[in-house]
Formats: C-alpha cells, sequence, structure tokens
C-alpha cells in the first residue's frame, strides 16, 4: 500500500506518548525512594530525568550510591502496576490509521523490552509496530540519536524519512539529532509544555487528532 502521510515511517516514545503511565512511574520512583533513602522529593525533582538516559541514570541523579537497591526497589514496585495501564486518549485509534495509511511505525523507549512486552499486553495494537528499540538495546541513550537510529537501521530506512513522536526534552533532542522530523505530544504529564517548547520541536500537539494532522 502506498503511504498516504507525510512521513513513511513513524517512531514512537512509549511512557507518556502511547501509554498513560506517568501515574505509575511517579508511584514507583517515590515508592523506591522513601524506602532506600528514607526521604521525600518533590515530583518535579523524581520525574526531571523521566523519558531519557533509562532507569539507572534516572536514580544516579538522585544518589549514586544506591543506584543498585533503587532500581530493584522501582521494578518490584513498578512491574505490578503495568496490570492497570491504559492507552493514552486517541492514541490506538492514530496509530491504527497511521498504518492504514501505509505507516510504518515502531517504539523506541528507555524501557528495557521485558517491560515493554508489560505494556504491550494493555494495548490491541502493539502488533501493528514493526521494530521496537528498549533502553537494553544500546550503550548510548537518549538525548543521543543512538536508539531512534537503530529504529531506522532495521526498518532499512534514512533516518530523513522518519518522525519521532515523544513526550520529553530528551525524545526532541534525539530526534533532532538523528535527522529526523520531531512532533512533542502534551499529554504525557511528565514533563510540562514549556519545557517541550524550549526544545522547539517540528510539532508541538495536544490531541492524538492534532498528531494524526501533523504527520
Amino acid at each position: 500500500m502506498a503511504s498516504v502521510a507525510r512521513f513513511p515511517v513513524v517512531l514512537f516514545d512509549l511512557d507518556g506518548t502511547v501509554v498513560d503511565s506517568g501515574a505509575i512511574i511517579l508511584a514507583s520512583m517515590r515508592h523506591a525512594t522513601q524506602q532506600v533513602l528514607g526521604r521525600e522529593y518533590a515530583d518535579a525533582e523524581l520525574m526531571q530525568a523521566v523519558g531519557g538516559p533509562g532507569l539507572e541514570a534516572q536514580m544516579a541523579a538522585l544518589a549514586p550510591e544506591s543506584v543498585d537497591e533503587l532500581v530493584r526497589v522501582y521494578r518490584a514496585h513498578n512491574e505490578p502496576l503495568h496490570d492497570e495501564l491504559e492507552p493514552c486518549e486517541g492514541m490506538e485509534d492514530v496509530i491504527v490509521r497511521l498504518h492504514e495509511d501505509g505507516c510504518r511505525l515502531g517504539i523506541v523507549t528507555a524501557k528495557r523490552r521485558s517491560t515493554v512486552e508489560l505494556a504491550f499486553a494493555r494495548l490491541r495494537v502493539g502488533h501493528l509496530f514493526e521494530t521496537v528499540v528498549g533502553g537494553d538495546e544500546t550503550e548510548q541513550h537518549k538525548p543521543e540519536p543512538a536508539p531512534l537510529l537503530l529504529a531506522a537501521q532495521r526498518l532499512r530506512v534514512d533516518a530523513i524519512d522518519c518522525a519521532y513522536v515523544g513526550d520529553s526534552p530528551f525524545d526532541i533532542r534525539a530526534a533532532r539529532a538523528a535527522h529526523m522530523y520531531s512532533v512533542a505530544v502534551t499529554w504525557g504529564r511528565i514533563h510540562d509544555r514549556e519545557k517541550l517548547e524550549a526544545e522547539e520541536p517540528a510539532a508541538i500537539v495536544d490531541s492524538a487528532d492534532e498528531l494524526y494532522d501533523s504527520l
């Protein structure tokens, strides 16, 4: 099928973009820091590195001497919460429409592949993604372009023919570094709109319908 969209390939971040996981990430970050460090952090401090270089780096920003234990406690709390995970409003329909338009689709996420599968179990569109790049598959992580470029390589397409959709500043920087069209979505509730605007994405959208129109 010939694509009727502007971009033959659309890659997506997962958390806060396709799945509405901000609340469970925050809950698990709070649980881990309370249990391991015995202290309270502001929500913004807990979430500042989410969506970027991965869970270990997020914990290192808080307490570099306790990373392993923080990660262990976080995952033990977070993985069962995927049973209540929901897709972001309208996103499953947009993914279906893009697929029907002839777009090839992929996921590039900081999540480990095993945790991606927990999220996919809550989606009816997981099978439409031709490739998934997890956070444990590249040495470099967002905002570096390596994960996005690996997705393009697996699909055997040029990066310039891809759009990347995400909800964090790290996503926008990675897309720019990979020479992909960058789309910021505002519904993730992990990073505020001002932070996204400051990164100057090619497009910034407030709804799934706006996202579809931008692609």
